[in-house]
């Protein structure tokens, strides 16, 4: 399958056309950012850790009956993908008290939650991805009834998934972030999971390792998503 032009550029990745409108190729960049673009940095290989974890936590999401976009690895930074028409609406899933929601709350970061908490935010970088809720969802005819059922459904999915593989791994899934795509009529997982969109803790020290380091100015940042990597891919 060939790649042609670039179609669309993010703080992450970059998205390309192929010869087939079914298909897509994502690039994984080492650009990171925080705080709605106001801390900008370069974490070196990035990129291709995120591809390789994301494609590992895909296909682990496949073989657990969750369809999503992804096809194949095509190279360490770039992975063959479903044409998506991405649905302007990002979940959170929250296991643990952490980041926004601990000073919202006024949560110690670190209390379990008593089950697991979804939240959605309107995709939108010039409003800075407000929290909404399914009325506000519904009255701006960002997806329907059906299909936010469905994504609240596949997202409780991921969570017990990931939480169970990642613990076999000795890591701590505190919360993450999704994103869905409309494909002909199927509601598919799109985007990335990876130190970039998840809160991953060591079980046994609670040591952050994702991108949380570089919000924070912690210090380590490659060497936490190389272990991330070495645990989920080795």
């Amino acid at each position: 399958m060939e790649k042609l032009e670039m179609i669309y550029e993010g703080k992450a990745k970059r998205v390309y056309r192929t010869d087939s409108e079914d298909y897509l190729v994502i690039e994984y960049k080492d650009d990171a950012t925080a705080f709605d673009g106001k801390k900008r940095g370069v974490i070196q290989n990035k990129g291709v850790l995120n591809n390789k974890i994301s494609a590992r936590f895909f296909q682990l999401l496949e073989q657990n009956d969750i369809e999503t976009h992804f096809v194949k690895l095509l190279s360490d930074r770039e992975m063959l993908v479903k044409a998506v028409k991405i649905i302007p609406i990002e979940v959170i899933v929250r296991n643990i008290a952490a980041g926004s929601l601990s000073k919202r709350l006024g949560l110690q970061e670190g209390t379990i939650l008593k089950r697991t908490v979804l939240e959605f935010s309107y995709k939108n970088d010039e409003l800075g991805d407000p929290m909404i809720n399914h009325y506000h969802a519904l009255a701006m005819e960002l997806a329907s009834e059906d299909e936010l059922k469905q994504i609240e459904q596949i997202a409780l999915k991921v969570n017990e998934v990931l939480k169970k593989f990642l613990a076999e791994k000795n890591i701590v899934l505190v919360d993450f972030k999704l994103e869905f795509g409309r494909h002909h009529d199927r509601i598919l997982l799109a985007d990335e999971i990876s130190p970039d969109t998840c809160r991953f803790w060591d079980a046994s020290t609670k040591e952050k390792l994702d991108k949380d380091r570089f919000r924070r100015d912690l210090g380590n940042v490659e060497e936490a998503y190389w272990e991330i990597y070495r645990r989920v891919c080795g």
